[in-house]
């Protein structure tokens, strides 16, 4: 039995690979993207993810959702948006003489959120509250959404004005927040090549199932990280809170509020999956390294004086993991 329990361990590893192939045939680059778009879906986190315009956000999540079978909605956040655009609302049908439930488009498997920044407030609190929730209420009547449910938001950062940022407690419902870069010069030159050609249409093969991704969720649970790197990843969330006593002093006046208990969460999930797509069964310190500035960069609060002084919190994060140290 145990045999074929690591024979399907495996399979689904190899599974994950393909998935990264499959999707590699239509997205040029975005390796780091997609990496950190299946550790959203394998451990049950939404993903906040930050880039100019252009940089194929909206491409990859379309081709993932096809490659893993899964339903996707595309939902442009404008200033007039309302939540009833978004969960859903009461019609009233007049051949039945009564009301109906028009579901929004929230009901699907993976959302893409675009712009989540440019919808007013009440557009945000809808949707943080599906996300946290996994239900929405329409009417007297609550519907589960369906499973998994995944919710990736993007957020332009060039343009500032006429937009809703999200408010900091509310961006901390987000497991990671990744900053989306620039393209290579050779990689911007297969894009080029590729969207120029106006007959190019790769076609993907479906390679995950459903219950493929509950059992990889279930595998990516059974990772085990021990107690010092459990000590560890609560040691740098503490440290976010109190800079001063962890050797930055020079970035203690920097921070207004620290990482929230689900950082420690977040960093230990996301660390278990970087080990399983290492194909290991045990979490080592440099999987807790590599996720952590995607899991608490949106979770420190800076002041003014740290965007006067040019400070960001990827300096931060860089800083507290050479000044905290394993098994302190």
């Amino acid at each position: 039995m145990e045999t074929s329990t690591t024979d399907l361990k495996r399979e689904h590893q190899e599974k994950i690979k393909k998935v990264i192939s499959e999707v590699g045939k239509v997205v040029v680059g975005q390796e780091y993207m997609i990496n950190r778009l299946l550790i959203g879906l394998f451990t049950n986190g939404h993903i906040l993810l930050e880039g100019v315009p252009g940089l194929a956000k909206t491409l990859t999540v379309n081709t993932l959702a096809n490659v893993l079978h899964l339903d996707f909605k595309r939902i442009q956040f404008t200033p007039d948006l309302l939540p009833a655009d978004l969960v859903g609302t009461m019609i009233y049908n007049q051949q039945k003489a009564d009301f109906e439930v028009k579901k929004g488009p929230i009901f699907a498997n993976i959302i893409l959120a675009d712009e989540v920044n440019r919808s007013p407030a009440k557009v945000q609190s809808a949707l943080l509250e599906a996300m946290q929730e996994k239900q929405v209420t329409i009417g007297e009547t609550t519907f589960y959404l369906d499973r998994p449910f995944l919710v990736l938001a993007t957020q332009n950062p060039v343009e500032q004005e006429g937009t809703y940022p999200l408010p900091e407690a509310q961006v901390d419902r987000f497991m990671l927040k990744v900053n989306i870069e620039y393209p290579t010069k050779a990689e911007e030159l297969e894009i080029m090549r590729r969207m120029a050609n106006m007959s190019f249409n790769a076609k993907v093969d479906t390679v995950l199932s459903k219950e493929d991704i509950f059992a990889i969720r279930d595998e990516i649970n059974q990772v085990s990280i021990s107690e010092s790197l459990e000590k560890y990843i609560v040691e740098l969330v503490f440290a976010t809170r109190t800079a001063a006593d962890n050797g930055l002093k020079d970035f203690a006046g920097y921070i207004q509020f620290g990482a929230s208990p689900r950082a420690s969460i977040n960093l230990n999930l996301a660390a278990k999956a970087i080990a399983f797509f290492d194909e290991r069964d045990y979490v080592l310190p440099e999987d807790i390294k590599e996720i952590a500035s995607d899991v608490l960069n949106h979770r420190i609060l800076l002041n003014y004086e740290a965007e006067a002084d040019g400070i960001t919190t990827q300096q931060i994060v860089k800083e507290l993991l050479n000044k905290v140290s394993i098994g302190k």
